[in-house]
């Protein structure tokens, strides 16, 4: 008995013609060379093509057109570089949970933006509103810094001791 090999179901909906589901048409459909490529760049996105080309056997050339077409697809969004903060005086990272005060919503965020320290922050669902990332040179600066969204929002702060996952890409297979 021969085995049949499954198709995925991109390729099932794209075959018989049909419309693919929106969940679908959002993945970023990507081989194991891609994601060498992805990975690597993630460890390093100063990578010269011609190393590229040498981690995964491809011509620089073709390795151009790969990160170009995954950039096209919104695979690749941008190209980064990491820095100490402490490097720049800033010697505390906290995490700060957020609940704007009734009706305060829209201004806990415009405040968030617009000060400088906190690095990153996500709107989540939950009792808090916001989790958010923020380094400071002192626990002067952070009191200073909270005081500003005390009019608009209570929050719960916890120091961060060590990070032991860094950001990371999920798995991609």
């Amino acid at each position: 008995m021969a085995k049949t090999r499954l198709e995925s179901p991109r390729a099932f909906f794209i075959k018989a013609e049909i419309p693919l589901p929106p969940f679908l048409n959002n993945i970023a459909m990507t081989d194991t060379i891609d994601q060498q490529l992805i990975t690597a760049l993630m460890e390093d996105s100063r990578r010269s093509l011609k190393a590229l080309a040498q981690l995964s056997g491809l011509s620089a050339p073709s390795v151009a057109e790969r990160l170009r077409r995954l950039e096209e697809r919104g695979v690749l969004t941008g190209y980064t570089v990491d820095i100490d903060a402490k490097a720049f005086g800033y010697q505390l990272q906290a995490i700060v949970r957020i609940r704007p005060l009734p009706g305060q919503l829209q201004e806990v965020e415009r405040q968030i933006q617009a000060i400088g320290e906190f690095t990153e922050c996500d709107k989540v669902t939950g009792d808090d509103c916001f989790i958010a990332r923020l380094h400071v040179r002192s626990m002067e600066q952070l009191d200073t810094l909270l005081d500003r969204l005390n009019h608009y929002a209570e929050t719960n702060t916890a120091i961060v001791k060590k990070t032991p996952v860094k950001r990371r890409l999920p798995p991609m297979g």
